[in-house]
């Protein structure tokens, strides 16, 4: 269309036809395509792994990484030898019953894995490599009460007006600083994390270690985190599950939760995220993901319009 536009037209001064060459070669390169070629890297194990201390099954799972542009399925890693001990001495062993690369340990009972306080040492052998990781079960404060208030947000073309309910919840930081969370929506019985732009965590009882908020209640934004994308509806069950997390957790959580935040045009490129997952032998493979723990504590309520708080400050 530019084309045919430049052709029609009479000019007669050569600057204005040297620039508006200039344009029509802009909006001509513009539709061209461009295909990439990128490498493919060496498969590397891929660490999903967390236990807590609540009672039941505890599961790791392990995959193999694959190429950026690959939607399949990953790829389980079978036939693995998976163990978390104890500081001390206990052994856990985890096995792939299902040969699907899920690792559980206690399936058929009621057990409990974690204990708070205590440091937990993953070992994973598999082949001739050994990895290993450590973390540890720190304290979790009890969450005091959730509370909701009625809202109604701002007309948006694509969605139009909404009117629902915010909902937050109080829970009071430890005295004692370098406490780390990660905060939870908890929706129909079950704990939700959706998008990893909205991983919700803290530290203390604010964002960062830079604030003055050791032994205090949560900040305001962080109580909200528990709605994140949408109101809540009336009679809906909404709570929180608030995790405690070591540092080195909350600065991993940190770093996915910038990585998928990451776009635009100044966007930065995407890396793959540090793991506390190590081998053994520093020329081997090396692992990705992340071996974590956590002790929980919970509380939900069933929305009753009738209860809303008119505001929350």
């Amino acid at each position: 269309m530019m084309k045919n536009f430049l052709q029609h037209v009479k000019v007669r001064n050569t600057a204005v036809n040297m620039l508006c060459a200039a344009a029509c070669f802009f909006f001509i390169s513009c539709e061209d395509v461009i295909d990439l070629e990128t490498q493919t890297g060496p498969e590397q194990m891929v660490v999903d792994g967390w236990i807590t201390n609540e009672a039941g099954p505890q599961t790791i799972k392990l995959t193999w990484s694959a190429n950026y542009f690959n939607n399949n399925a990953p790829k389980p890693v079978l036939n693995a030898e998976v163990t978390v001990t104890d500081n001390l001495g206990k052994t856990f062993e985890f096995e792939d019953a299902d040969a699907n690369g899920t690792y559980i340990w206690g399936a058929s009972n009621a057990d409990t894995l974690g204990q708070i306080g205590r440091t937990y040492t993953l070992k994973i052998r598999n082949g001739a490599e050994m990895y290993s990781a450590v973390t540890e079960i720190k304290r979790v404060p009890a969450v005091d009460s959730v509370v909701y208030r009625n809202e109604k947000l701002p007309f948006e073309p694509d969605k139009g007006p909404r009117e629902g309910f915010v909902a937050q919840f109080y829970a009071r930081d430890f005295a004692g600083s370098g406490d780390t969370y990660w905060i939870k929506p908890y929706v129909g019985g079950k704990a939700v994390v959706d998008k990893a732009v909205n991983i919700s965590i803290a530290y203390d009882a604010a964002f960062g270690s830079g604030a003055a908020t050791d032994g205090l209640i949560f900040i305001l934004p962080l109580r909200e985190s528990i709605t994140t994308d949408s109101l809540y509806s009336a009679g809906a069950s909404v709570g929180v599950e608030l995790h405690s997390i070591t540092n080195e957790t909350f600065e991993y959580l940190n770093q996915i939760r910038e990585q998928a935040s990451n776009g635009g045009l100044f966007a930065t490129p995407i890396t793959n995220i540090r793991s506390n997952v190590i081998n053994a032998n520093p020329d081997g493979p090396k692992a990705l993901g992340f071996f974590g723990a956590s002790a929980i504590s919970r509380k939900e309520t069933v929305i009753d319009p009738a209860k809303a708080r008119p505001d929350d400050d």
